[in-house]
């Protein structure tokens, strides 16, 4: 069996903080809760409950409204605080559409901040990995880095 890595998804962004800080602000409920809706002009639903330690899972439910949520439920593999993270990610979009995919996270030390990388595999689709790549990690590095730099 061969994999099509032309739907694999490399994305990277320098974070303003240790790599301590950073994977804990990815991986801590409470943190994540902030950073998920920090852009938000409406703050919508977030609710998030994680259960850090291989084989636990964190489920994040988020939306709009309570008519349009999403919901990601990610087992955990691999946990190397700081250095890395990889997690099996289910997830669901308010129009009933499914995906399973591999997600690989490395928080590097990098001049005065962190070097956050990610590997995610399994898209069905080069629109949606692009969806992913232009849209949602995007959204994520800006959020994280907001939650990282607010005073």
């Amino acid at each position: 069996m061969t994999t099509d890595t032309t739907l694999d998804l490399r994305a990277t962004r320098v974070l303003p903080a240790t790599p301590e800080e950073v994977f804990d602000a990815y991986t801590d409920a409470e943190k994540q809760k902030i950073w998920f809706s920090i852009l938000d002009e409406e703050p919508g639903v977030v609710e998030i409950e994680v259960d850090l330690r291989v084989g636990g899972q964190q489920t994040a439910v988020w939306g709009p409204d309570r008519d349009t949520l999403f919901r990601e439920t990610q087992t955990f593999l691999v946990i190397d605080r700081p250095h890395r993270l990889v997690t099996e990610s289910t997830g669901s979009s308010p129009d009933g559409m499914t995906m399973t995919t591999h997600i690989e996270v490395t928080f590097e030390a990098h001049g005065d901040g962190t070097l956050m990388s990610v590997v995610q595999t399994g898209f069905p689709s080069v629109e949606v990995r692009d969806f992913f790549a232009e849209n949602a990690w995007v959204g994520a590095f800006d959020r994280i880095t907001a939650f990282l730099t607010r005073s």
